[in-house]
């Protein structure tokens, strides 16, 4: 059993470089998407307070409810802009990839330390949105639904090519993880669904 987990993560880790460029560019993309249309509700709300956002879909759903609230600014200017340029970057090294570029060992545990950091602060945007400001961003959700594949693909990309170490009594582990990458992302998604289910149940009860 172990025998064939290892080969099938050592199948899974040729193909980890070229999804990789990939998995960068179209999530880059939709987070830029989703980043730049939070930057326009943000500058719609300044120029018209008081008014309805076109992501306002709810009591619960609802981005008006969010983005105004000290967590929306968590380092002192607007979330969505270090989306702006976080994804952009992500956009630019994609395109790089393909072009045949290649980086320096110093480059990918630089853009390692940017997903540990995106993937941190989703999580604390998450908690925040489900227990302190009680609403939901939709536009939010996206980047939190793509900040996972992101962070995942890029740790066992650098995995892979040994720009980060792995000890040996991890390296089953890291097989593993590489085998069934889908499944654990699929999994990530389950836990988050369900905390909002349970989080907000007594209004999606109502829908019922």
């Amino acid at each position: 059993m172990t025998d064939k987990v290892e080969q099938a993560g050592n199948k899974q880790k040729r193909s980890l470089k070229q999804i990789l460029p990939w998995i960068l560019v179209v999530g880059g993309t939709i987070g830029l998407l989703a980043a730049a249309q939070l930057t326009l509700e943000k500058f719609n709300l300044l120029t018209n307070p008081g008014e309805a956002l076109s992501c306002d879909l709810s009591p619960i759903v609802a981005c008006g409810s969010v983005i105004n609230t000290d967590q929306a600014s968590a380092f002192g200017v607007p979330n969505p802009f270090l989306g702006l340029a976080g994804f952009a970057v992500l956009i630019t090294i994609g395109m790089g990839m393909f072009a045949g570029a290649k980086f320096k060992r110093w480059f990918w545990l630089g853009l390692q330390a940017g997903a540990v950091f995106g993937i941190v602060f989703v999580h604390w945007l998450i908690y925040q949105s489900l227990y302190t400001i009680g609403a939901l961003c939709p536009y939010c959700m996206v980047v939190w639904t793509i900040m996972i594949p992101l962070f995942v693909y890029i740790t066992l990309y650098n995995f892979d090519q040994k720009h980060t170490k792995t000890p040996k009594k991890l390296k089953r582990v890291v097989n593993f993880t590489t085998t069934y990458r889908s499944e654990i992302v699929l999994v990530w998604y389950v836990v988050i669904i369900a905390l909002i289910l349970n989080r907000f149940w007594y209004y999606w009860s109502t829908l019922i």
